[in-house]
């Protein structure tokens, strides 16, 4: 952005999301400098800029949850949305280089780009560049994705990053034979925190709902709603607690049996299950 009068001699910007100021006088006329001089940090135009810094890291954290939540569910997304909002910098930095599936399911290439016109430009498995421009796209969460390895070694190769934790992200599968009156798994449970309070705080860092006695996160799975819940003790229990089972709700609170869990649900329960777990205390001498 441009440079702002700021008091006698100076000038303000945002440089890198942080205020910057530079001389306008002198032999040292148009540097940076490396902090803001005393005579203008409580200047007007300071102020604005910082707020606007504030909003433009809000901004960008919204839009990267927004994505997160098209990516987990893989809904549907207008491909005409994609091309409005691309030329604004924080939804740019957020979709760029997620795996995107058009019409064809077996046809996914990494967004690069998207044209006024509703046109997205993707790089496939080949390397090529593809121009797609369907009604609307998905980016498919990884459990989904027959050809994830492929994705992660060319992903690699291509050197992307990806501001939405998807081709990386930490999977699971649904094992097959499971019983069908198995309602829970146990794999996470038992570990140990000192407080109950910790682990409810470990939870919402990690960015899952805390009710009831319970860590929870909630998936659109196939068009289904599904809630998976980890028990992390009474609300009102202030003394050690441990992580209890996960379990699979619909949104009328009834249990699903395992064999129901769908499997972008199967995996994002587990996901918040082995995330939880890892926070616990490890006793001396005992294995992590």
């Amino acid at each position: 952005m441009g440079w702002l009068a700021a008091g006698e001699g100076y000038e303000v910007s945002l440089v890198e999301g942080r205020v910057t100021a530079r001389s306008t006088g002198g032999r040292s006329a148009g540097r940076q400098l490396k902090t803001l001089p005393k005579t203008v940090r409580e200047h007007p135009e300071v102020d604005r800029l910082r707020r606007f810094a504030e909003w433009l890291d809000r901004h960008a954290a919204a839009c990267v949850a927004q994505v997160d939540t098209w990516m987990v569910s893989s809904l549907p997304v207008p491909t005409g949305l994609v091309a409005r909002v691309w030329p604004d910098e924080a939804w740019q930095t957020a979709l760029r280089d997620l795996a995107v599936v058009g019409d064809d399911p077996d046809e996914v290439g990494f967004l690069r780009d998207a044209t006024p016109s509703g046109e997205l430009r993707l790089v496939n498995l080949d390397g090529e560049t593809v121009r797609i421009s369907p009604a609307t796209v998905t980016l498919p969460h990884p459990v989904l994705l027959p050809d994830l390895e492929d994705l992660r070694e060319f992903a690699a190769e291509l050197g992307v990053v990806q501001r939405v934790d998807q081709i990386h992200r930490a999977t699971w599968h649904r094992p097959q034979g499971l019983a069908a009156n198995a309602y829970e798994v146990s794999e996470f449970s038992g570990g140990s925190f000192p407080s109950r309070f910790r682990l409810a705080a470990r939870a919402t860092a990690l960015g899952y709902r805390v009710s009831g006695g319970y860590a929870t996160c909630r998936v659109r799975d196939a068009g289904r709603t599904t809630e998976a819940a980890v028990w992390i003790g009474e609300p009102y229990w202030d003394g050690d607690s441990e992580t209890g089972s996960l379990v699979w709700r619909d949104p009328d609170g009834r249990a699903l049996a395992l064999p129901e869990v769908g499997p972008v649900a199967w995996s994002e329960g587990m996901r918040m299950a082995a995330a939880l777990h890892a926070g616990r205390t490890v006793e001396e001498g005992r294995g992590a």
